[in-house]
């Protein structure tokens, strides 16, 4: 790794330190050690973030567009560095990291063509009827941004969903300051990316307090973010039991503000009769190949099939434990995500979960896939096997019958996304589901997985709780822009005293 990093934070355009301190743990290379902030840098950067929100909220979206777009451009200008770092910290290979890569700096600029655009501001006027009885003023509807944004990195993602990632860029299109979280998991990779931001910044002379980014490896800086009083808004990538315990100090705040967390989804791949027979085999190895995908650490990792009990099943059971039982264990992203998914894995077998194939695993960071088995009754009554275990787990679950297929579909608790493999012959009963999945989930495929989110317009990836906080959002897409906005409603303003996006001539 060429590049060295400084262990600082970054606060409002300059590296502070603190006196506590936390190790990084590399795959490869050296560790580094970074300053472990806590509330007072919190407080520090929240601070400048309030005081460049009067300016920033009021720039042009000409020059957020084109901050952006110098984000991106840093990021480019840091990808050797930022390759073999990745790498480093993270043990991903090379093609996913640089994937990646283009990911984030391609969500930048989406959201940079999308603010030009305008048309997310959905401005609305209502011209004054003055001659009407009683009279009507003049209404004018505007999107505004709400003000400073805390954002925490993911772990899975260290480009993508973290530093510079769809929180950072959307909060940052709308207008919003943002302070980041950066991950333990991945320190060096979350300092240079910050650093690419801050030069995009100064580039374009926008505030200080517009971007911060906080090292962090326990708790305190986060409950210090979402507690703070001039924090407006979160997001949130990662588990359900850390995403849940910041929502809750959300709401508990005296003024309680959004937490848009994405927390945990098994997405449930329902196998429908035809499509069973007559491509049972190739869908369960495509099912397998999407299963061990990045180690099964996606947060749309396809975790559950559901299919109609029978010969057809066993053989789909069997191609499945066949193809994943020739998959080397791989290095996870962290060693506690490994010992996870291994405890995991044990709690789904103790839940009534039968293992059909289970690898043992050479190294403790690494993981082997596993396949387990379990019939429609079960699932149901036991909680715990419809629960995320974040890794290469797949679990069959066997139904009797159409209708026992949706009852467990009904049974079901929010999801990211719901898949229908289906034939033409199976479109009565896919009739059947849609209505049922479209409430679970907030994307629905047929014949296809769901690992590989598109950045676009139409995306939506977010679901009822538990996939997500706030099943009206979405974390990827141009819409994920409106998490950090509000509506605003200008009565006889006069035109000089409307924001520029309000008037007339805008």
């Amino acid at each position: 790794m060429t590049y060295r990093p400084h262990g600082q934070h970054l606060v409002a355009g300059r590296r502070t330190g603190s006196h506590q301190r936390f190790e990084s743990r590399t795959v490869t290379g050296p560790a580094h050690s970074f300053c472990n902030g806590g509330a007072e840098e919190i407080d520090s950067a929240v601070r400048a973030a309030e005081a460049a929100f009067s300016a920033y909220g009021q720039s042009t979206r000409a020059q957020r567009a084109s901050f952006l777009e110098a984000i991106a451009e840093a990021i480019e200008a840091r990808a050797e560095d930022l390759t073999t770092t990745v790498m480093s910290e993270t043990g991903l290979p090379q093609a996913r990291v640089e994937g990646e890569r283009g990911r984030t700096t391609g969500q930048l600029r989406m959201f940079a063509a999308h603010i030009r655009d305008g048309a997310y501001l959905d401005f609305r006027r209502d011209e004054a009827l003055t001659e009407r009885t009683p009279p009507r003023p003049e209404l004018r509807l505007c999107m505004r941004p709400l003000g400073p944004v805390g954002v925490f990195g993911a772990s899975n993602f260290p480009l993508a969903f973290s530093t510079a990632g769809g929180d950072t860029a959307s909060a940052l299109a709308a207008g919003c300051p943002v302070v980041v979280k950066g991950h333990p998991a991945h320190p060096a990779t979350g300092e240079l990316v910050a650093e690419a931001i801050n030069e995009a910044r100064v580039a374009c002379g926008l505030p200080d307090g517009v971007f911060s980014f906080i090292q962090s490896a326990d708790r305190a800086a986060g409950e210090a973010l979402v507690t703070h009083p001039l924090v407006q808004a979160i997001g949130f990538t990662g588990s359900l039991r850390g995403g849940r315990a910041l929502f809750d100090l959300c709401a508990s705040r005296e003024e309680p503000i959004p937490f848009f967390g994405e927390l945990g989804s098994v997405n449930p791949v329902f196998v429908l009769e035809a499509a069973q027979r007559a491509r049972g085999a190739a869908i369960a190895r495509d099912w397998a190949a999407s299963l061990v995908m990045g180690v099964g650490q996606f947060c749309t990792n396809p975790g559950v099939v559901v299919l109609q009990e029978g010969e057809a099943a066993e053989a789909f059971i069997a191609e499945a434990a066949a193809a994943l039982s020739q998959v080397a264990p791989q290095t996870m992203l962290t060693a506690d995500i490994a010992t996870s998914f291994k405890t995991g894995v044990d709690a789904l077998s103790a839940a009534g979960g039968t293992v059909v194939c289970r690898a043992a695993t050479p190294e403790d960071r690494q993981a082997a896939p596993a396949l387990l088995r379990t019939q429609a009754d079960r699932f149901l009554a036991e909680p715990h096997l419809a629960e995320e275990v974040f890794g290469p787990l797949g679990l069959v679950v066997t139904v009797s019958s159409r209708e026992e297929m949706k009852t467990v579909a009904e049974g079901l608790r929010g999801q990211l996304t719901c898949t229908l493999q289906l034939d033409q012959g199976d479109h009565d009963q896919a009739q059947d589901l849609v209505p049922v999945l479209e409430r679970k989930a907030g994307r629905l495929l047929v014949n296809g997985y769901p690992t590989g989110v598109e950045v676009c317009d139409a995306m939506v990836h977010g679901g009822p709780y538990p996939a997500s906080t706030n099943f009206g959002a979405t974390s990827v897409g141009s819409l994920a822009i409106r998490r950090f906005l509000r509506p605003v409603c200008y009565q006889n303003m006069p035109e000089d005293l409307l924001p520029q996006d309000a008037r007339t001539a805008s």
